[in-house]
C-alpha cells in the first residue's frame, strides 16, 4: 500500500479576486477541470463570478450568468460541465429562495426522498470504491474491539439499507468464540423501510446461524427521548458514517450526551473531508469553493470508471452529488460539531487504524477495478482520496481508560 500524504490549500474566502486570477484556480491539473481551448476555464470562471454575485446580493446580475451558464453545459456532458451545471442549478435554487425571502429548502428526509436516496447509494455502492471503505474499515475496527465479547449492541445512527451488516456478520460467524446476541438499533426516517431492512439483516444472520435482533427507531437519535435499551454484559458500539444528504442527528448537543450517556465500547465514524458545513466564521464563497475542489474530484472519479452515457453515472450525480451539493450551496446550515474535538473533550480517545484495518483497506482497493483512489495513514485514521485530494476519514474512538 502506497501512502501518500493528501494536503489542500485553498484560496482565502476574502479573497475572491485573487481565486479568479489563478487560471487553475487550484485544481490540479490531472484531476479535475481540464481546459478545452479554454472551456472549462470559462465555465468555472463564469460559475465564481455568479458565486461572487450570489454572495454580495447582486441578484439579477446572478441570474443573467446563470442563464448564460445553462446554454452552455449539461449534467449529460464532461466532467468539468457536469460539475458548473450542479453547481449553477443549486445557486439557482439559492436565488430564487432570495427572491422569495425564505430558506431553501431543508435538507430532506421524506420517506419518498430516502428511497430514492438510497437507491441511489445502492448504485453508487457498485460503481465506486467509496461506501465500500466506509463499511470495511469500520467492520473491521468494529471486529477488533469485539475481540473476547459474547454479546453485542450496534447503534447505527443512519442504518439506511443496511448494506454494511451483512459483511460484518460473515466476519463475526467466522469466529472460534461464538456470540450468544447481536442487536443493531437502527434509526431512520421511515417505519416501512426500516422495517424491510430489519428483515433484510434478519434473514442474512439466520442464513449464518447468528442469533440477531432488529430494533428499529423512525427518528433521530438528538430527538430521541426514551433510553436506547442497552443490556447488561453486552458491548456497546455506536456506528456514524456522515454525509449531506439530508439530517442525520437532529440535535447535536444532544446527540452527544446520548453517545456520552451510552458509554460504547467502540465509536466508529466515517467524515467527509469537506469543512464547509460549519458554518462558523466561514463564508459563502470559502464554502463554495472548497465544496468545488471536492465535488470536482469526486464527479473525475466516477467518470474515470463510467462513461459520459452511462446511466448508472447519471443517477449518482444527480441524486446523490446533486442533493448534497444544493444542501450545501442553497442555503444556510446551522452550526455543525467538530466531532472529533468534541468527543476528545468528553473523555474518548482516537483508536488506530494502521495495523489490520488499514491493511485490509489496501488490499480491499487493490482488488478493486478503480485505479487513482490513495489510502492515507494518518493519525491513526484512514483517508481515502481521489489522486492528491481526500475525500473520506475514517476513525474509530473508545472512552478514555479510567484512573
Amino acid at each position: 500500500m502506497t501512502a501518500k500524504r493528501i494536503d489542500r490549500d485553498y484560496p482565502s474566502s476574502n479573497n475572491f479576486s485573487a481565486v479568479k486570477r489563478r487560471k487553475d484556480l487550484d485544481f490540479p491539473h490531472e484531476t479535475t477541470l481540464e481546459d478545452d481551448d479554454g472551456g472549462a476555464i470559462n465555465l468555472l470562471s463564469l460559475l465564481l463570478q455568479c458565486a461572487e454575485y450570489v454572495a454580495t446580493d447582486h441578484l439579477p446580475e446572478a441570474s443573467t450568468l446563470l442563464s448564460e451558464i445553462s446554454e452552455i453545459c449539461s449534467p449529460f456532458g464532461s466532467s468539468p460541465e457536469r460539475v458548473v451545471a450542479y453547481f449553477a442549478q443549486a445557486l439557482q435554487a439559492r436565488v430564487i429562495s432570495s427572491y422569495l425571502s425564505a430558506a431553501c429548502a431543508p435538507l430532506s428526509d421524506s420517506p419518498l426522498q430516502s428511497q430514492r436516496i438510497f437507491a441511489a447509494l445502492q448504485t453508487f455502492n457498485s460503481v465506486s470504491p467509496l461506501i465500500k471503505f466506509s463499511h470495511f474499515t469500520a467492520n473491521q475496527a468494529i471486529f477488533e474491539a469485539l475481540d473476547g465479547e459474547d454479546s453485542v449492541h450496534i447503534i447505527d445512527l443512519d442504518v439506511m439499507q443496511g448494506l454494511q451488516w451483512p459483511g460484518l456478520f460473515h466476519i463475526l460467524a467466522s469466529r472460534r468464540q461464538k456470540l450468544r446476541s447481536i442487536r443493531i438499533t437502527g434509526f431512520g426516517p421511515s417505519s416501512d423501510l426500516l422495517a424491510s431492512t430489519g428483515r433484510r439483516l434478519s434473514d442474512f444472520a439466520a442464513s449464518l446461524s447468528l442469533p440477531f435482533e432488529f430494533h428499529p427507531i423512525e427518528g433521530k437519535i438528538g430527538n430521541v427521548s426514551h433510553q436506547l435499551g442497552t443490556r447488561p454484559g453486552e458491548a456497546v458500539v455506536v456506528h456514524w458514517m456522515h454525509h449531506g444528504l439530508y439530517d442525520v442527528t437532529g440535535s447535536d448537543l444532544d446527540t452527544l450526551e446520548i453517545i456520552q450517556r451510552l458509554k460504547p465500547n467502540l465509536i466508529t465514524m466515517v467524515e467527509q473531508e469537506l469543512s464547509c458545513y460549519d458554518d462558523g466564521g466561514s463564508c459563502f464563497l470559502g464554502r463554495f469553493v472548497e465544496a468545488l475542489h471536492y465535488y470536482s474530484a469526486l464527479f473525475d472519479a466516477l467518470g474515470d470508471g463510467l462513461g459520459e452515457e452511462s446511466g448508472e453515472r447519471f443517477t449518482v450525480e444527480q441524486i446523490v452529488f446533486g442533493t448534497e451539493i444544493r444542501n450545501i450551496v442553497g442555503g444556510k446550515r446551522r452550526m455543525v460539531m467538530r466531532w472529533k474535538e468534541e468527543l476528545s473533550r468528553v473523555g474518548f480517545r482516537p483508536v488506530s487504524l494502521r495495523g489490520n484495518p488499514a491493511t485490509q483497506a489496501g488490499l480491499l482497493l487493490g482488488m478493486l477495478p478503480w485505479s487513482g483512489y490513495t489510502l492515507v495513514e494518518e493519525n491513526g485514521a484512514l483517508r481515502l482520496g481521489w489522486k492528491d485530494l481526500s475525500l473520506l476519514n475514517a476513525s474509530a474512538w473508545q472512552p478514555q481508560p479510567s484512573d
